[in-house]
């Protein structure tokens, strides 16, 4: 039967279901072949901590949601125009983001009396006039997946597993994308039992062949290709983007790349995607805590490579004593924290912005450190290269702080040429340095940078003391002077003071603009979203985005006393907020939320309006 194409815009996707389901595979094959078709992309994948959480209750629910478009987005979509839900629950927990006129592919074989009760439904939505409201497909996804593979001698366990690529492959017609990497993704994944290969196809194909031949489904939908610059093109999430960027950082640097890692969400996957970059130089060692993965990285990065650790906020905590120790020993070192909810184990795979004042503050005595935070997924790459550049230029531990949010999302990332990245070589010291050619003075420092000589172990004739005691002036032997020890505090301090950050710049586009929204890390997203649909109503407000936070850019003052008002969204109680009040005087308006999710574009928009209206 011939279908009707209707071309749209913009798309909102989430898909829903147990944790068993398979919804984050499902989303990001969907994903991929968006991807594939040139879309911009962004996502936000959303899990239960457990690994199998209870299957049918609402802590159980896993979600993955896709915004796609045939322009420039920012965000994942504040509400979804399609929730496909696997059952009750995925229904229950995902209705209230739903505006009515949506549509929802609902899998009616779950809706038992059982399932229902678990999630509290006294009578079955699907039939009680409930959701008349809204677009409902109802699709038995579970019994005509099993059906499709009943010559296929696969369990019926293993065939209703599959049900996942049946709505795969329905939303795959439904949305005109294309779908051969993702057969070729199921015979890579499946490749050791080739009877899932077929299964997982089949399942596929008649998900797609459903769309095709039901009268339930009378239109299909297209969204062209986004206009993008030119260049070659791949889907990145915010972790492998960091990874990679820390592999290009080493490659640049002619540095071998060491991580000192200990497993912990949502942070391991950095790991994962070091650990296969042996050929570019590239050690990986999982550690028994958090405490030895730091200790191996500082201790690699004493020998000469560039050492790296990664966690999330527990892990910091744990790490704060050995980050001092590298302050005092002033060596590069690379502290990659993906935040998440806390305090302590707190939500484990939800996101949060609250280890800013940790970052900045949170060790013993006078240890200042470099801080930077990536905007998107796709930024984590660039990010972790000018992490990189300001550990071997200054000599001191950075901390990168990226989280959830952008870690697990995805968005397109344009391939950069290699030889366009910025050039990190770094000397190191090779003879003595003191003024008879006699003597290595290792805190003998560089009259720009402050930076001390790096000197790798066993090099002749630079033998020198390394370890927490304070070190005296040029010469590192062990100091109680309090002279001395008053000069090299404020030495350390002038130089982290003294890194060269670029200025921040200013979204003003009619620099009319009185007010102005400051941010940092994740939030980029939802504020130019918000700020964006403000320009187009009218009303002016200017955006700027911070990237380094210690040191910050130094027309941060003037930028900030140009408006007459600042509001601060952040995903925690006001951490960037209180800095910029102590530090530059603004009476700074914070807007705060602490739930485990992004801001919505919307929810910014209404708190701006109100600013911008009242400035």
């Amino acid at each position: 039967m011939t279908k009707q194409v209707r071309q749209l815009d913009r798309v909102v996707i989430r898909f829903a279901g147990d944790s068993g389901d398979g919804m984050q595979l499902t989303g990001d094959r969907f994903t991929s072949e968006t991807a594939q078709l040139g879309n911009d992309i962004s996502t936000l994948p959303n899990f239960p901590a457990e690994i199998r959480a209870p299957a049918g209750t609402l802590p159980g629910v896993s979600s993955f949601q896709v915004h796609f478009a045939d322009f420039d987005i920012l965000t994942p979509g504040d509400a979804p125009n399609v929730l496909v839900a696997m059952n009750p629950a995925a229904l229950k927990a995902n209705l209230a983001d739903l505006p009515k006129g949506a549509s929802i592919i609902v899998n009616t074989d779950e809706f038992t009396k059982r399932n229902l009760a678990k999630v509290g439904y006294a009578t079955n939505p699907l039939e009680d006039g409930s959701l008349d409201g809204w677009n409902v497909a109802p699709v038995g996804l579970t019994s005509m997946t099993v059906k499709a593979l009943e010559s296929h001698g696969v369990s019926k366990k293993d065939a209703e597993r599959a049900k996942n690529m049946f709505a795969l492959g329905l939303l795959s017609w439904m949305y005109s994308r294309p779908h051969s990497s993702t057969l070729r993704f199921l015979e890579r994944k499946f490749a050791a039992r080739p009877e899932l290969v077929a299964a997982n196809v089949a399942a596929f194909k008649a998900g797609w062949n459903f769309g095709e031949t039901t009268e339930n489904f009378a239109v299909r939908y297209e969204v062209k290709p986004a206009k993008m610059a030119a260049g070659n093109y791949r889907n990145i999430t915010g972790n492998a983007a960091l990874a990679l960027g820390v592999v290009a950082a080493g490659v640049r640097a002619q540095l071998p790349v060491f991580l000192g890692a200990y497993p912990i969400t949502p942070a391991s996957d950095i790991l994962h995607e070091l650990s296969k970059h042996k050929k570019f130089g590239v050690t990986t060692v999982q550690a028994e805590d958090e405490i030895a993965a730091i200790g191996v990285a500082l201790g690699a990065s004493y020998g000469g490579a560039l050492g790296v650790t990664t966690t999330s906020g527990p892990g910091v905590a744990l790490k704060g004593e050995t980050i001092s120790l590298a302050v005092a020993l002033e060596l590069p070192l690379l502290i990659i924290d993906v935040q998440r909810a806390g305090p302590s184990t707190g939500l484990p795979t939800k996101t949060e912005q609250a280890d800013l004042n940790m970052a900045l503050f949170g060790r013993h005595g006078e240890a200042p450190v470099a801080v930077i935070a990536p905007r998107s997924p796709a930024d984590c790459f660039d990010a972790a290269i000018e992490a990189a550049r300001i550990a071997l230029t200054y000599r001191t531990p950075v901390i990168l702080l990226s989280d959830g949010y952008i870690a697990n999302g995805s968005e397109p990332w344009r391939l950069p040429d290699v030889a366009d990245l910025p050039d990190l070589r770094t000397e190191f010291a090779t003879e003595p340095n003191s003024e008879d050619g006699t003597t290595f003075l290792p805190y003998l420092r560089d009259p720009v940078t402050l930076a001390r000589p790096w000197a790798v172990p066993g090099t002749p004739g630079l033998e020198h003391r390394i370890g927490g005691l304070e070190k005296a002036d040029k010469t590192g032997d062990i100091s109680y002077d309090p002279a001395n020890h008053d000069f090299m505090v404020r030495t350390r301090a002038a130089r982290i003071e003294g890194i060269e950050v670029p200025d921040v710049e200013v979204e003003d586009p009619d620099g009319t603009a009185r007010v102005l929204v400051l941010g940092w890390g994740s939030t980029y997203g939802p504020i130019g979203a918000a700020a964006r649909a403000l320009r187009q109503r009218g009303l002016p407000i200017a955006q700027a985005h911070l990237r380094h936070l210690s040191p910050m850019p130094k027309n941060l003052g003037a930028v900030l006393a140009a408006y007459d008002k600042v509001v601060i969204p952040e995903m925690n109680l006001g951490q960037l907020a209180g800095v910029i009040r102590s530090k530059f005087l603004i009476d700074a308006i914070a807007y705060n939320q602490v739930r485990g999710l992004p801001f919505t574009a919307a929810e910014l928009e209404s708190v701006l309006e109100e600013v911008v209206k009242n400035a």
